[in-house]
C-alpha cells in the first residue's frame, strides 16, 4: 500500500491532470488501515486493496500517456521517479525504527526487526514472511514492526515488472492500450483462480500476501486506467454516474463492515476480487466525474491531506503501535494516532517533498550514486546492530 501521489514529476508532455478526489481515496484507505490496526474496524485492512487499485490505475495511466506521447516507455526514467518518490521515506523509517527498536524494545522484537530489515530493503518482505510461515493475522502478538511492509513489497514488485510488460506490448501492437487492458484482465482472472486454488481456511496468509494471488488488486486498477475501458465505462453509466458512484461507495462500505481476515472465507473465493473491482471502478468514475457528489466529498481538504501523507503514515503507524505497546482504550489510540501522524507529516515535508521536487542531486547519475551508497549503508546497518542472543532452552527439563 503506497499512497502514491499523481505523477507530478513526469514530463509535462504526458502527465495527467491532478484529481483531488483520488487524494481523498488515499486518505480513506490509510485511515481504514489505522483503524484496523487499532482494533476499531475489522474490515479496515481492505484499505490496502484500495491502495493497490489506486497504484495500478495511476501507474498504468502514466505509462500509457508516455506511450501515446513518445511511442515507448523509458524504464530508467520510470524507475528513477519511483525511487525518488518511495525510497527516501522508506529508508528514513527503516533506520529510525531499527535504532529505536534496538535501544528500547524487547529482545524478540529486536531479533525479528533485524531479520526482516534486509528483506524489506530488497522489496521481498512478503515472500520472506511466507517462507518463515509467519501468519499475517498473528502479527499483533508477534510485535513484528516491519510486518505491514509486505504490501510495499508487492507494490514495488509491480513497479519493477509492469512497466516492462507495457513496454513490450507497446512495441508489438498498434493499439497498446487495448493490449494492456486485455493482458491485465487475463492476468487478473488467472490471479483469482490461483487464490481460490491455494486458499487454506485455517490460515489465508499465503493467498493474502502472495504477489501472484494479489496481482488482480493492482491489475484491475490497470484495466480501468486504459482508454478503451474508460470510454466504455463512461458510455455505460452516462447520466447515472452519480448514482453508480454512491452504489460503489455503499458496496465497499458494506464489505468493510462485514469482512474479517480469518473468518470470512468468501473474501478469498471472490470477495477480494469483487472489492478490488469495485475500488477500480470507483477510482475510474471519480477521475471521470470530478463534479459528482462523491468526488466532491472525497475532495474534502482534511481527507485529501491524509491522502497526501498516506505513504509515510502507512510506513510509520505500525512501528509506532508496536513500540508504544498497544493496550486498549481511547487514550492509547489517540496517542498512537497522534505520534504516527506527526511523524508522517515531518517525513513528508522534510524528507519526501524536498528530495522529490527540489533536490537536483537526487536525479541522474548523482542520484544513482546516492541511492547505491544509502542501500549499502542500510545493508551495513543490519550487520552492525548486534542481535540479542536467542533464548536458552533448559534441556534438563525435557523428557
Amino acid at each position: 500500500m503506497t499512497g502514491l501521489q499523481p505523477a507530478r514529476t513526469a514530463p509535462a508532455t504526458w502527465r495527467g491532470a491532478h484529481v483531488s478526489s483520488l487524494d481523498g481515496l488515499r486518505g480513506v484507505a490509510v485511515l481504514g488501515v489505522l483503524l484496523f490496526h487499532a482494533d476499531l474496524l475489522p474490515g479496515g485492512f481492505l484499505g490496502v486493496d484500495l491502495f493497490f487499485a489506486l497504484s495500478g490505475y495511476l501507474i498504468t495511466d502514466l505509462l500509457l500517456r508516455e506511450v501515446a506521447a513518445t511511442g515507448t516507455v523509458s524504464l530508467t526514467a520510470f524507475w528513477g521517479r519511483r525511487i525518488r518518490r518511495l525510497f527516501p521515506a522508506l529508508a528514513t523509517v527503516l533506520v529510525v525504527v531499527a535504532v529505536v527498536v534496538w535501544a528500547v524494545a524487547p529482545d524478540d522484537v529486536v531479533r525479528t526487526t533485524l531479520d526482516d530489515g534486509p528483506w524489506v530493503q530488497a522489496n521481498l518482505q512478503n515472500w520472506h514472511l511466507l517462507a518463515e510461515s509467519a501468519s499475517y493475522w498473528d502479527r499483533f502478538g508477534g510485535g513484528r514492526v516491519f510486518g505491514h511492509l509486505w504490501s510495499i513489497a508487492v507494490e514495488e514488485q509491480f513497479y519493477l515488472l509492469w512497466p516492462v510488460v507495457v513496454l513490450l506490448l507497446a512495441r508489438r501492437s498498434r493499439h497498446p492500450a487495448r493490449q494492456v487492458a486485455m493482458t491485465a484482465a487475463v492476468v487478473s482472472l488467472a490471479s483469482l483462480v490461483l487464490m481460490i486454488a491455494l486458499f487454506a481456511a485455517a490460515d489465508p496468509t499465503r493467498v493474502y500476501t502472495g504477489t501472484d494471488t494479489r496481482a488482480f488488486s493492482l491489475l484491475l486498477g490497470a484495466v480501468v486506467a486504459t482508454r478503451p475501458v474508460r470510454e466504455a465505462l463512461g458510455r455505460a453509466v452516462r447520466r447515472w454516474a452519480g448514482g453508480v458512484l454512491v452504489a460503489l461507495v455503499a458496496s465497499i462500505g458494506v464489505i468493510w463492515g462485514l469482512a474479517d481476515g480469518t473468518g470470512s472465507s468468501w473474501l478469498y473465493t471472490g470477495g477480494l476480487f469483487a472489492h478490488s473491482l469495485a475500488s477500480a471502478l470507483l477510482i475510474g468514475l471519480c477521475a471521470r466525474t470530478p463534479e459528482s457528489l462523491v468526488s466532491r466529498a472525497l475532495s474534502w481538504r482534511p481527507l485529501r491531506w491524509f491522502g497526501e501523507i498516506s505513504y509515510s503514515l502507512y510506513l510509520w503507524h505500525w512501528p509506532v503501535f508496536v513500540v508504544l505497546t498497544a493496550t486498549s482504550g481511547w487514550a492509547w489510540t489517540a496517542l498512537a494516532f497522534s505520534v504516527s501522524i506527526v511523524l508522517a507529516a515531518l517525513t513528508r515535508y522534510l524528507v519526501e517533498d524536498p528530495i522529490r521536487f527540489r533536490a537536483g542531486w537526487a536525479a541522474g547519475r548523482r542520484g544513482l550514486v546516492v541511492f547505491v551508497v544509502v542501500m549499502a549503508g542500510l545493508a551495513l546497518l543490519w550487520v552492525v546492530l548486534p542481535a540479542p542472543p536467542a533464548p536458552a532452552i533448559d534441556i534438563s527439563r525435557l523428557g
